[in-house]
């Protein structure tokens, strides 16, 4: 009894990108740091078990837990806003002016290298025990996962490029559907099924999600992998971010928004009252009135 239909659904993208557009930059900025260093948790967290196990795929199953905290908790995530802000700006909403938007972007992208950055950081100095301990097996294949990621398409010119950018659309087609899955439930229960299900698609092929290399870059350079600044933005940071873009504001934002936005009913069942979008950021908690 908690399934909201997909014209709900758009109800509460268009609520939850006008929340997104209505945060100062301050706010943006921290929730954006909180994000990352969820997103970083829970990446270090599969690589770890991947490793312990000896299966990509268990690793995979851990880390969707970091994208719902992420989610359930307001922070904000740029790969969700790709999604969720051009829809907001189809819809003529206040404030959801190109200028507004990509503002908002550039902070929610600060926030998120920052955070990234910051656990990355402390991973390294608990994984290394301050640079006094040898790596551990997980500081290896986090070194050989900076790399893999870089130089590896580094070594295909163009094509590799072309590659980072698919794998950047393809990470956020469903990075995003699970950020928009979360408003098919009004539940705690239904919200996580939601998200895990997209998010183990993404992680467990090897896609590339910007907030995940955001941790991956820095912690494999900290522990030693043979990357530098500009060869992680270039051939990685970059691309990848702009694949993102495109796959969640294309596959996921303005695709779901066409498709369903003008099936909306023209007026909502008295029965079922609405409940407004608070602004402590529950833009996943948003239930539109005909949402049964």
């Amino acid at each position: 009894m908690d399934y909201v239909k997909p014209y709900g659904v758009v109800e509460s993208m268009l609520a939850g990108g006008a929340l997104k557009l209505s945060l100062p930059p301050r706010q943006l900025v921290l929730r954006g740091m909180l994000a990352g260093a969820y997103l970083g948790i829970g990446t270090s967290m599969a690589v770890t078990v991947a490793v312990e196990t000896g299966y990509w795929i268990l690793g995979s199953l851990v880390f969707p837990f970091g994208l719902a905290l992420a989610i359930l908790l307001g922070a904000e995530i740029i790969t969700g806003s790709f999604a969720l802000l051009p829809v907001a700006a189809a819809n003529g909403q206040k404030n959801a002016g190109l200028s507004h938007v990509f503002a908002n972007w550039g902070w929610v992208f600060l926030g998120n290298l920052l955070g990234s950055v910051l656990y990355a950081t402390l991973f390294a100095i608990a994984l290394t025990t301050g640079g006094d301990a040898p790596l551990n097996a997980v500081g290896t294949k986090l070194i050989a996962i900076a790399q893999a990621k870089t130089t590896y398409y580094a070594s295909h010119g163009s094509a590799g490029l072309l590659a980072a950018f698919t794998k950047g659309m393809l990470c956020n087609w469903m990075v995003s559907l699970a950020v928009v899955a979360a408003y098919m439930s009004t539940s705690l229960s239904g919200k996580f099924v939601a998200i895990w299900g997209p998010t183990l698609l993404f992680f467990s092929q090897g896609f590339e999600h910007a907030v995940v290399n955001m941790f991956l870059m820095p912690v494999g350079m900290m522990l030693g992998a043979d990357v530098s600044l500009s060869t992680w933005w270039l051939w990685n940071q970059i691309p990848v971010t702009l694949g993102n873009l495109v796959g969640g504001m294309l596959f996921t934002g303005l695709a779901i928004y066409a498709a369903h936005h003008a099936t909306a009913p023209s007026a909502a069942p008295a029965q079922v009252p609405a409940q407004p979008v608070t602004a402590r950021g529950d833009q996943a908690g948003y239930s539109p009135s005909y949402s049964r």
